[in-house]
């Protein structure tokens, strides 16, 4: 059947939409192009049809045609997924990017969140009264995908991941019930979207912990000339090794953006740069991040008190939407002298002056979780590498994309074998690096909450059948 072929009839497509308080949009309509545009410029899927969500009501409603109509569903929130797993092919979009409200309890330090959210919307309310809860390093991400698979950014050595932070949750099921999950109600499907992709039904409602941060934080980049690298990555693995969970230090190899710290005749040449953030007192922060500082001759130096909302937010223009972007990513539990070489050996070959080699600090709180008590499982990650594979030209894809599966090759052994679900570039694959050890309890929730698979256009883990 063709895609411009409708699947369901016009009558029962007209009595849906009728129902709807949201929008209903087919190929054609004026916004259709718009909304089935994700942030991966290699991504380009044409939906059967696009629902529009404005609450709950529209999205039960949403599962239910789409159960009975026999479509399938794929779900967009912030459609920053790698992999474009917010839009397939003949599927129907539940699209929340609608249900954007924000309610912060300053007394009890919470927040409810809508799905729709992205981070820099959640931080704008939640800074507000100095809160904050740990959220991912690029602000347009949506909350909704970053927390289904795990979630963790700079506050993450601090306070653990996004997940470890989620009170509670509110999914709609693949047999449209709208369910309560929490530690004390539904604690498999709870424990299931702590981690666990989309694969259990749609959230409609987040309730996060918040913690005192800011409004100031002591951070910023720290640059060097990339012939330093062997020496700024040694000196920056003997300190990340006794760093307070405070401070999270993580460093990037690229070629030097156009930003305003970085000296005009930099721009474009290839630099090391230590990103340093400190999440507790500054008086403390300055003394903890100055052996940083003191490492090497620095082209430039911008640490200094920041608004953690503006920390946030530094580095969204080198990950802006309408670019192609390939990832592959590995964890670590140490930085070892064969790393190192290869960090050297393929920042020598970045194919593009967008692409990146990314490596954050995490372990701390993170680390203190057990590995069963979140569908995420990586609890023996201290440090997180994410080739950004960046270019404009779609002639560039097959170069660009062998060059990061080369240097994730060249990286394997030093590995743990894990790979953060959300860092996963291929629609399908990864599932056991993705959720380890935690895989075959997931099939089991799976089993019991979509047993049809219904919620498949995900990390998809297949229930029993």
């Amino acid at each position: 059947m063709s895609l411009d072929t409708p699947r369901v009839d016009s009558r029962t497509v007209a009595e849906f939409e009728e129902a709807l308080r949201g929008d209903l949009l087919r190929s054609g309509d004026e916004e259709y192009d718009e909304v089935r545009t994700v942030w991966n410029a290699m991504i380009d899927r044409r939906l059967e049809m696009i629902v529009r969500c404005t609450g709950t009501a529209d999205v039960v409603s949403a599962v239910e045609f789409a159960v009975d109509n026999d479509l399938p569903i794929s779900v967009k929130a912030g459609g920053h997924n790698i992999a474009g797993r917010a839009v397939a092919d003949g599927c129907l979009m539940v699209d929340l990017s609608k249900m954007n409200s924000v309610r912060v309890d300053p007394d009890a330090k919470t927040a409810r969140v809508e799905p729709g959210v992205v981070l820099n919307e959640l931080d704008h309310e939640t800074q507000a009264f100095g809160l904050a809860t740990p959220v991912g390093y690029n602000s347009t991400t949506g909350v909704a995908g970053l927390t289904l698979g795990g979630g963790w950014g700079w506050l993450s050595r601090k306070y653990g991941t996004t997940v470890d932070n989620l009170v509670s949750a509110d999914v709609v099921t693949a047999e449209g019930e709208l369910v309560h999950a929490s530690e004390e109600e539904n604690e498999d499907l709870f424990w299931g979207v702590r981690g666990g992709g989309g694969n259990f039904g749609i959230v409609t409602s987040f309730e996060f912990a918040l913690h005192e941060v800011g409004p100031e934080v002591l951070s910023g980049p720290i640059v060097h000339p990339f012939e330093d690298t062997e020496t700024v990555l040694k000196e920056h693995r003997e300190l990340a090794a006794d760093a307070p969970k405070d401070a999270a230090v993580w460093f990037v190899i690229r070629h030097a953006p156009p930003m305003p710290f970085i000296p005009e005749e930099w721009h474009g040449e290839k630099v090391i740069i230590l990103a340093a953030f400190y999440a507790g007192e500054m008086t403390d922060g300055e003394d903890v991040l100055q052996p940083w500082r003191d490492i090497g001759d620095p082209i430039a130096d911008a640490v200094g008190p920041h608004p953690y909302a503006g920390w946030q937010q530094a580095f969204d223009a080198l990950g802006s939407e309408g670019a192609r972007n390939y990832w592959k990513s590995h964890n670590f539990e140490q930085i070892t002298d064969g790393m190192i070489e290869t960090f050297v050996e393929y920042g020598r070959t970045i194919p593009s002056e967008e692409t990146e080699i990314a490596c954050a600090q995490l372990g701390g709180a993170v680390n203190e979780v057990p590995v069963e008590a979140t569908a995420y499982p990586h609890r023996d990650a201290e440090f997180v590498m994410n080739l950004h594979t960046r270019w404009e030209d779609p002639e560039q894809d097959e170069e660009c994309i062998a060059w990061a599966r080369d240097m994730h090759e060249a990286m394997a052994p030093h590995a743990t074998g894990g790979v953060y679900a959300n860092f996963v570039p291929e629609e399908v694959g990864d599932q056991q690096a993705a959720y380890r050890e935690n895989y075959d309890r997931m099939v089991e929730v799976k089993t019991k909450w979509d047993p049809e698979n219904v919620f498949r256009l995900n990390h998809n883990v297949e229930p029993n059948r």
